[in-house]
């Protein structure tokens, strides 16, 4: 972002006017806009608008916003009510996820012959793919593809959805280097929730720390380095590694 360039903050409720040829970019606007009518939007979250030069973009950053499950996202849920064959599930988001018990195991379950909680209980993590949903009925779940299931290690800590991008990173810039300086394993569910494993419990903490720095601070530029200066210092703090000065 050039120095021109200046944020201003919309509030829920402001319009913006774009001229039919101006395009409006940004992460999860739909989230963030309604379209009221042909050339004007609402903003329906507090949002970030890029102010400068270009006059035929307009670019809107959301600050906050809900998880809504889209089929093919990779969520990690919480197991909150059993059912006789399948699980209700919290994916962070305004609506309950199912997870069969069929789906689960991979093959036809009988509730009569079997009981469901010896798979998964209630506060149970799982990640999991959102296989169907159409906003008429529950998102499905599936696990049967590879990294998914049961979660039987590892920490869980949430941020706000909307700050997923940044915590990945452009080609996966972000991610990629919280796993080469923290040590850490990590699995991001779009949904908000990410799962920690790492080496030893300082590490841990370092990189739980770094997370909620890029969820602060996801709008400003220039985060990656400034992330990873900042894991620097706090294992330079921790005798975790000598400082070099």
């Amino acid at each position: 972002m050039s120095s021109s360039i200046q944020r201003v903050i919309r509030l829920p409720g402001d319009q913006i006017i774009v001229d039919k040829n101006v395009s409006i970019e940004g992460s999860n606007i739909n989230i963030s806009l309604y379209k009221l009518s042909e050339n004007i939007y609402v903003i329906t979250t507090v949002s970030l608008q890029d102010i400068g030069e270009d006059d035929k973009k307009i670019r809107i950053i959301p600050l906050k916003g809900r998880y809504i499950p889209k089929e093919g996202d990779i969520v990690i849920g919480i197991v909150t009510d059993v059912t006789l064959s399948s699980w209700l599930v919290d994916i962070k988001s305004p609506y309950l996820a199912i997870l069969n018990a069929s789906d689960y195991i991979g093959k036809s379950f009988n509730p009569s012959s079997e009981n469901i909680r010896k798979y998964l209980d209630v506060g149970d993590v799982v990640i999991a793919k959102i296989a169907q949903f159409d906003r008429t009925r529950l998102p499905i779940l599936t696990v049967q593809d590879k990294g998914l299931g049961k979660v039987v290690s590892g920490s869980l800590i949430e941020i706000e959805p909307i700050k997923v991008g940044r915590v990945i990173g452009k080609k996966r810039s972000m991610i990629t280097m919280l796993s080469e300086q923290t040590k850490c394993e990590f699995v991001v569910g779009v949904n908000g929730r990410i799962l920690l494993r790492c080496p030893d419990p300082e590490l841990e903490y370092v990189a739980i720390l770094a997370i909620k720095k890029i969820e602060a601070e996801a709008h400003t530029t220039g985060l990656t380095e400034r992330i990873k200066e900042f894991i620097l210092n706090e294992k330079v703090k921790r005798g975790l590694i000598k400082f070099e000065g």
